[in-house]
């Protein structure tokens, strides 16, 4: 009988080792994935319109830029570089991050002669048609600027409500976005039901840019 008692008790131990094991297993995974593969955000406001809607939940890849290239096109988060968000109301993730599209790489020239006019890439004219939100100038106002370094020039998609790199030339970037404060791109949309989708780079707009060149 004593022996049968100690077998039950075994049993039982055993039982809920193997239950703490498959539990555990799964969230630990879950929580790996989520450290070091994926971010999931909520776009609280307009900048990346129609793009992305106010509320959508989005998830992004946090192996670029860490294991592969940024792109131009690419919809990237990253951490406020110098107090964008004190003037700013729009592309807030909560915490200190943007949401913004990746528009001039290091060695890029981008620029804009004003409203009506297209932006440039290393003097090449792009058609953002696929992705500006429609009825809304590439931009309003005429810029020029030279991405340094180690650093990349980010526009919103909803160019009439977006203070993104063109906005902030007298931070002490210049406007531009470190690479090592981007903290991933933009994958799909996943809330609400009806927006699921992917988030489309558009690496086509950029097929016909040059190389930008390093100073």
């Amino acid at each position: 009988m004593k022996h049968a008692k100690m077998k039950a008790k075994s049993e039982e131990s055993f039982g809920w080792r193997d239950t703490l094991i498959w539990c555990g297993i799964p969230v630990v995974i879950v929580l790996l994935v989520r450290l070091f593969l994926f971010g999931f955000y909520v776009i609280p406001s307009g900048s990346m319109m129609d793009t992305i809607e106010p509320g959508d939940r989005v998830i992004t890849s946090k192996l670029t830029p860490k294991v592969f290239k940024l792109q131009r096109g690419d919809v990237v988060v990253f951490k406020d570089p110098d107090h964008w968000l004190q003037q700013e109301n729009s592309g807030k993730l909560g915490g200190d991050f943007l949401i913004k599209r990746l528009i001039g790489l290091p060695g890029d020239t981008v620029a804009c002669e004003g409203p009506g006019k297209p932006v440039t890439v290393n003097g090449t004219a792009i058609d953002e048609s696929s992705y500006i939100r429609p009825g809304v100038d590439p931009s309003a106002f005429p810029f020029s600027v030279k991405v340094t370094a180690g650093h990349v020039f980010v526009m919103g998609d909803n160019r009439s409500n977006s203070a993104d790199s063109r906005y902030h030339q007298d931070d002490s970037s210049h406007g531009l976005v470190p690479v090592s404060d981007v903290v991933g791109v933009g994958l799909v949309k996943y809330w609400p039901l009806n927006h699921i989708s992917t988030l489309d780079a558009h690496h086509d707009v950029f097929k016909d840019v040059p190389e930008g060149a390093d100073d």
